[in-house]
């Protein structure tokens, strides 16, 4: 087995967020070119942690895909699984925000590049190099991504990686939400750790009560080791060994974008779960980790855009002692 190089390598979109920047002196709306996509937001916050991180998917061979390219460069998260190609565009999302910063989404991807991704063109060594591998559903609305994540997903778990899901659900990607719903039971099937928002869950199982929804699936897919739920404003939960813990937020009134809170959230659970590992997690560490990765999701949501947002480990330290005086 291959030395254990990177804390997190993740596959999924790397995408363009298109996100409101006021308006024009002719009235038109400005938008923002945020670099994003869930998964590279994760390895973001795992690299400002102090992680070694791995990306792999497709982005167009276009301005866009430059762009992220080099953002990614930026960030720390290693490029080499990164397929540019000209045959497609690299993918947009247009987000839409309210009156507190809660977003929406439109999609240009039919196809996007994201989707295009091929099991021939996944860096195997980046996912035999990794302690964690980390997938959400959007690489799984379509082929031929969808054969390549799974075949992905069979090769970490060969490589021994601990396996992260955050279904992320996307409702105007998918043909069906009964095909969403069968591929996050896909997830549920082969995660170690399951980290998922209430709407969420209550979509997969149909229980309202979070936490018995959270019950039910661990009942039904033993190999979930740790679930982490997060419920926004009213804060997170762990369920773990059969003991569950909630964690409060950090309430603030400074709300701009709640793009990437919960990729914040789970990147500072997953570095500190690449460290540890997850036999050594007891209740007490775990509501450490989710206090953190919950004053960190609050810091993202005081900017726009996600990937270039996430706090490093001085800035969420220094908030929540500000915040406990």
């Amino acid at each position: 087995m291959l030395e254990k190089e990177f804390h997190v390598t993740a596959l999924g979109e790397l995408l363009i967020d298109m996100t409101p920047y006021g308006t024009s002196d002719q009235g038109n709306s400005l938008l923002e070119a945020n670099p994003g996509g869930a998964p590279c937001n994760v390895l973001a916050m795992v690299s400002k942690l102090g992680g070694k991180t791995a990306f792999i998917g497709k982005v167009g061979k276009d301005a866009f895909g430059d762009l992220l390219e080099e953002t990614l460069l930026s960030q720390n998260i290693n490029t080499e699984g990164l397929v540019k190609d000209p045959r497609y565009c690299t993918t947009l999302a247009f987000v839409h925000l309210d009156s507190k910063g809660e977003r929406s989404f439109s999609f240009y991807r039919k196809p996007g590049a994201d989707m295009m991704l091929e099991q021939q063109e996944i860096n195997q060594s980046l996912i035999k190099k990794a302690k964690i591998f980390h997938f959400g559903t959007l690489s799984m609305t379509n082929e031929p991504v969808l054969s390549a994540t799974k075949f992905a997903i069979d090769l970490a778990m060969e490589s021994g990686c601990i396996i992260s899901f955050d279904p992320n659900i996307r409702p105007l990607l998918w043909d069906s939400l009964e095909n969403a719903k069968a591929q996050m039971e896909y997830g549920f099937s082969k995660c170690h750790v399951l980290k998922v928002s209430e709407e969420e869950i209550q979509l997969a199982t149909g229980i309202n009560d979070a936490g018995k929804a959270v019950q039910v699936l661990c009942n039904k897919f033993p190999n979930i080791k740790l679930v982490l739920v997060t419920a926004g404003e009213k804060g997170s939960f762990f369920y773990h060994n059969n003991v569950q813990g909630f964690v409060e937020p950090f309430l603030h009134d400074e709300t701009i974008d709640t793009t990437g809170a919960g990729d914040a959230f789970m990147g500072s659970c997953l570095y500190e779960i690449a460290k540890c590992g997850l036999s050594s997690l007891n209740e007490e560490k775990l509501y450490h980790i989710l206090r953190f990765a919950n004053a960190a999701a609050s810091l993202v949501i005081t900017k726009k855009g996600a990937l270039k947002a996430m706090p490093n480990r001085d800035t969420v330290e220094d908030f929540i002692k500000k915040y406990e005086n």
